[in-house]
């Protein structure tokens, strides 16, 4: 059976199954949109607020696209952080019939296989953010060595090359923990007097960054400096270290921002009481729209390259005051359109 005759007969399948619920008893079937595909997210983790936001930004571009008529439906599966639970959530979405599958993974190497399976079936698979390395998908990335590289050349420069370093790593097993982690050390090496006198996980979740900074810091000599991984981590990092108080009281460490609304307000009051200095780099949640719109291009045939990067959003002293009014629980991303990821992704 070749693969075009395949994809017809799934998406015939996928089409009788959906008559029910969403035609009319009086529409004849030929109403079906045959050409309109059915668009999966398949998201690894929902428990912090990065991954909240870019769940919320695919959703709210596929909700639009299906109100539009461009698309026939859309999934959304949201996993616990587990491997299997996310190949077992494939495995429904491949039985489903869908026609392109957005994954947002647990794993770099453990959802290859049945990646391979929904690429075998017809799938379109884009893996984005916490990539997939199956040679099938495609991969929407940021450059995450690069900017955590460059955030920790910050300190380094701040430090004069000398001080004690706290690094909060993310969600523990990801792609992005890897590489974000790999870009700070490639750069701390270098720098034989920048001592890194803890490690912990924060998840990239300010609750579990703050819980797992304060209970580190009383076995530590004085930080100077913290890297963190962004997810909301960094307000957490500053509560941490604002509640234990002591020595920190009015000496904050530089504290390395990763986009997170209540730490740019956190950093904005605190630069006016006491011209506290920082920047914040982050992967944009908007990923999510991004990650739509080229799932939908790529099964309506377009053929992009097979890694793209994606910018990252930058805060400095000098821009702090346009993210000022950001409502509380949100980090710093655009929304990226349809023409967006026409112009930057596909024409290239």
């Amino acid at each position: 059976m070749s693969t075009n005759l395949f994809k017809v007969t799934r998406r015939a399948a996928l089409s009788l199954c959906a008559v029910a619920l969403t035609v009319p008893a009086f529409a004849p079937a030929s109403a079906q949109a045959a050409d309109k595909p059915v668009i999966a997210l398949s998201n690894a983790y929902y428990g912090n607020t990065w991954r909240r936001q870019m769940v919320d930004s695919f959703e709210a571009v596929a909700k639009k696209a299906k109100e539009q008529g461009v698309i026939e439906d859309y999934i959304i599966l949201n996993g616990d952080g587990s491997v299997n639970q996310q190949m077992s959530q494939m495995g429904s979405l491949i039985l489903k019939g869908v026609d392109a599958i957005a994954i947002d993974a647990a794993s770099e190497s453990a959802l290859n296989g049945v990646i391979k399976k929904a690429c075998s079936a017809g799938v379109k698979v884009v893996a984005f953010d916490s990539v997939a390395s199956a040679p099938c998908a495609y991969k929407l990335n940021f450059s995450f060595v690069k900017y955590q590289a460059d955030l920790a050349e910050y300190v380094a420069d701040r430090l004069d090359g000398e001080g004690n370093v706290l690094v909060v790593r993310g969600v523990k097993g990801s792609a992005p923990d890897h590489d974000m982690y790999k870009g700070q050390m490639s750069v701390l090496k270098k720098y034989p007097d920048l001592e890194v006198v803890g490690t912990v996980y924060g998840q990239a979740t300010g609750s579990v960054a703050q819980s797992a900074v304060a209970n580190i810091l009383p076995s530590l000599p004085h930080v100077d400096a913290v890297l963190t991984q962004g997810g909301g981590d960094d307000y957490g990092v500053a509560k941490a270290f604002e509640q234990y108080g002591g020595e920190y009281a009015d000496d904050m460490p530089i504290i390395v921002g990763g986009g997170s609304s209540n730490f740019i307000h956190w950093w904005a009051d605190r630069r006016e009481k006491t011209g506290y200095s920082t920047i914040s780099k982050n992967t944009a949640p908007g990923i999510g729209s991004a990650a739509f719109w080229l799932a939908y291009e790529i099964e309506q045939g377009a053929t992009p390259q097979k890694t793209m990067l994606m910018p990252v959003a930058t805060v400095t002293n000098d821009n702090l005051g346009e993210y000022r009014d950001m409502k509380p629980g949100v980090i710093v991303s655009p929304e990226y359109t349809h023409d967006w990821v026409t112009e930057h992704l596909l024409d290239k």
